[in-house]
């Protein structure tokens, strides 16, 4: 659900993921981690579908969504469930190289080559990721107080 913007699109990314795996199973090794190998297929499998679907986005559309969160404030804690659904409110490139940097420990250089973009864009899109993500954190800060 990380690398998905809905339950659909995770659900496509799973599939095709164990699809690769059992296709490629005899290309296995057994000399590491089988769950460390299946990560790998499934997080390349996340990369391949965004890039289909990248190819149809243009720059202004993600702008236009990332501007929707841009407006709030305030500090607060959140559960865990809440803050992967603020992760799928990213949009998908930012939403990607967040995963890829923060949850999966690839640097900038890797980022880049896997998702054919410059060092510097994946600098970026992780600083803006991370600034929508504290803005969203902010509201849902300011809405709990408002309960309380």
């Amino acid at each position: 659900m990380r690398y998905a913007s809905n339950m659909h699109d995770a659900q496509d990314i799973l599939q095709e993921g164990f699809i690769k795996v059992f296709e490629n199973l005899h290309t296995f090794k057994w000399q590491g981690s089988l769950e460390g190998w299946m990560k790998k297929i499934m997080i390349n499998s996340a990369i391949e579908k965004y890039r289909l679907r990248v190819n149809h986005l243009n720059t202004e559309e993600l702008w236009n969504s990332a501007g929707n969160f841009f407006e709030n404030e305030g500090p607060g804690k959140v559960a865990l469930d809440e803050l992967l659904n603020m992760i799928q409110e990213l949009p998908d490139q930012y939403r990607m190289v967040f995963n890829l940097s923060v949850i999966e420990g690839y640097n900038h250089k890797e980022i880049g080559q896997q998702l054919g973009i410059l060092e510097s864009t994946s600098r970026s899109n992780l600083a803006r990721a991370r600034h929508i993500l504290q803005q969203l954190l902010m509201k849902e800060a300011r809405v709990l107080q408002k309960v309380i």
